[in-house]
């Protein structure tokens, strides 16, 4: 079961030593800004997929006089994971006592979805975070997806360095074409397989939360090349350019959300707080889905809510967020403002976090 029992944080920014035994349901960390709240649901983050959500580097999260930092967690149903992060080492990931070689096994039993500042690029980024958001809900409930996914990666970096260099293979380009191709429409059949179990859910959440423009919002998916021809077919076409820029051009790697109103992004037309609602309303869908395939909830690291949605709003995230039934971490600066939101509160815990200290 996706739920944390027992999580143990060593030298991770500020916090130099934590215990916590969460609830199942809802756990509230409240405390002053830089009080070590979100190195917490960094921790969990980085313990269930091996990057930070807050930034790309990850030796900055080992405390700044210390050359490791460790996470370890045990599961309700006894499921222990460790990892041990070395400023000098290649880093230790541990399932059941047994070396990971990455972090596929460790990211299906933690299955964790952020709501933070930075979920809302979704809308506002390029399409790298609606890719990201995307292949999230494929890896999870389309189990062949990553190996289809691992292949194209590889045939597109081969690919790639057959382009920039002075004299083309064709034959081995030509190969790798193949190779893409066949590995790409595996993967585009998963993703649209994804979304078009996603799309109805998403729009039962979106509406359940009052989402701006529901009738008129759509949600399309692009996967990267031309819609009505084979991959190879394009590729072959547009050599020239993939020469000239040293890199490919058309693939799964190019793929995307759309998300307009009428013919207009919805970014565009949306204020702030509705989009904000629309983002929630995806993350949960998610979380949604997740659970209808696997049987299984995620894990939500919710970060400082308060200031992105007004009462109202968090009120209305915070109630689809508990009927999920899965476990929360909640960090906010007043407590108050939170268990406000809570129109029916569970059993939940509650941590205050001081200079990186952690008391219940």
């Amino acid at each position: 079961m996706s739920k944390i029992q027992r999580l143990n944080v060593s030298c991770i920014r500020n916090i130099q030593s934590a215990l916590l035994e969460p609830s199942a349901t809802i756990n509230l960390l409240y405390g002053e800004n830089g009080s070590g709240k979100t190195s917490v649901l960094e921790s969990i983050h980085l313990l269930g997929t091996g990057r930070s959500f807050r930034s790309s580097k990850l030796d900055p999260l080992i405390s700044h006089d210390d050359d490791e930092a460790i996470v370890y967690a045990e599961l309700l149903g006894g499921l222990k994971i460790g990892l041990s992060k070395s400023r000098r080492r290649i880093h230790q990931l541990k399932l059941q006592n047994e070396r990971q070689r990455n972090w596929e096994s460790v990211a299906r039993e933690l299955p964790i979805q952020v709501l933070d500042s930075n979920s809302f690029l979704l809308l506002e980024g390029g399409p790298k975070p609606r890719r990201r958001f995307l292949d999230w809900g494929v890896f999870h409930v389309e189990h062949s997806f990553v190996n289809s996914w691992r292949r194209s990666r590889k045939a597109i970096a081969n690919r790639n360095m057959l382009l920039k260099q002075a004299r083309l293979d064709l034959a081995q380009l030509e190969a790798w074409d193949m190779e893409l191709s066949t590995s790409a429409d595996e993967v585009d059949a998963a993703r649209r397989k994804y979304i078009d179990e996603f799309l109805p859910i998403f729009s039962q959440v979106y509406r359940s939360l009052g989402g701006a423009n529901a009738d008129e919002l759509e949600i399309t998916y692009e996967r990267g090349w031309d819609s009505e021809r084979q991959l190879t077919q394009v590729l072959t076409e547009n050599r020239g350019v993939d020469c000239r820029y040293g890199a490919t051009q058309n693939g799964p790697h190019r793929a995307d959300l759309c998300l307009k109103l009428g013919k207009t992004n919805a970014v565009e037309i949306l204020s702030r707080g509705q989009q904000k609602m629309l983002v929630s309303a995806m993350k949960i869908a998610q979380g949604k889905l997740l659970s209808q395939a696997l049987d299984r909830q995620c894990i939500y690291l919710v970060d400082d809510l308060p200031s992105e949605l007004d009462r109202a709003n968090r009120a209305a995230v915070f109630d689809q967020l508990a009927g999920l039934g899965g476990q929360m971490f909640v960090t906010c600066v007043d407590l108050s403002a939170i268990v406000e939101s809570l129109s029916n509160p569970p059993e939940m815990a509650t941590f205050h976090v001081e200079r990186g200290i952690i008391t219940t």
